[in-house]
């Protein structure tokens, strides 16, 4: 299964804790699309030769074109409010969802205790499309698990 992998990727400690909880989803059979690894980056080719607009065309083409091929859109809602290219990109997951009745799966996954919106109700425009939110690894990963084998989450997780 291919799970996009959408997360605030500014910080070295964001770079660190996505790829970190990448390879654990790897470890458990996912194919991870992570955009910081994966994806446009200006210092590598074919995408360092390119003038600006052009590489910022190359990655929205580039990440579309991954959201709209995966299984599982993974968003990860850390740091104080949620990062606001995961949230374009939760759209566009939603809207295919939608529009095809596809079995995306749409997950959040929120341990950060800073969080502006922890213990209180998301913005409905970012949870509503969320299927469940994840507070911890070990949730996420039975998440994970039970759709893998059943094509659902556990109804108490959801909406």
């Amino acid at each position: 299964m291919l799970l996009y992998f959408a997360a605030p990727l500014f910080s070295r400690a964001e770079r660190l804790f996505n790829d970190n909880l990448a390879q654990r989803l790897e470890a458990h059979g996912f194919t991870v699309f992570l955009p910081q690894r994966d994806g446009v980056e200006k210092n590598k080719p074919p995408y360092d030769a390119m003038p600006p607009e052009e590489r910022r065309q190359a990655l929205f083409d580039l990440d579309t074109q991954q959201i709209l091929a995966c299984d599982i859109f993974l968003f990860v809602l850390d740091g104080r409010v949620p990062d606001e290219g995961a949230c374009v990109e939760l759209g566009i997951a939603y809207c295919q969802r939608t529009l095809q009745r596809s079995r995306k799966l749409l997950l959040g996954f929120q341990t950060d205790s800073r969080a502006a919106f922890l213990g209180s109700k998301l913005n409905p425009m970012i949870r509503v499309p969320l299927d469940g939110i994840a507070p911890d690894e070990d949730t996420l990963f039975d998440m994970l698990q039970r759709y893998q084998t059943t094509g659902r989450i556990h109804v108490s997780e959801q909406r």
